[in-house]
């Protein structure tokens, strides 16, 4: 059982990086606004972030998770250089989670719980 987990685990990781490098585009046009710039680099900061936080660490930093990814999709609304191509916010927070998990199926061949 251990060993088909790692092989879904795989094909989950392989799946998040897919979607992500298929459906995110990052500029470098200089923007007016000072902020665009900083928004741009902690949405994907702090994305990452929260999504790693839901799934590694305990029950009890959960809402610091969900704080953090809703913090995320602010900066994202802020930005102009972090370019979604036909991918929802919610698409990106799901290869996030696919990558998250996967990786920690493949390396511990249990299920993230």
């Amino acid at each position: 059982m251990g060993f088909l987990l790692r092989i879904v685990g795989l094909g989950l990781l392989i799946m998040g990086i897919y979607l992500v490098g298929q459906n995110i585009m990052f500029t470098t046009n200089v923007s007016p606004y000072w902020w665009r710039g900083i928004a741009a680099d902690t949405s994907v900061l702090t994305l990452t972030i929260g999504v790693m936080i839901l799934i590694f660490f305990p029950r009890g930093m959960k809402n610091l998770g969900w704080i953090s990814i809703g913090m995320g999709m602010i900066f994202v609304f802020m930005s102009s250089r972090a370019i979604l191509n036909p991918m929802s916010l919610w698409q990106f927070l799901l290869s996030l989670v696919l990558m998250s998990a996967g990786y920690k199926m493949f390396a511990s061949g249990r299920l993230p719980v």
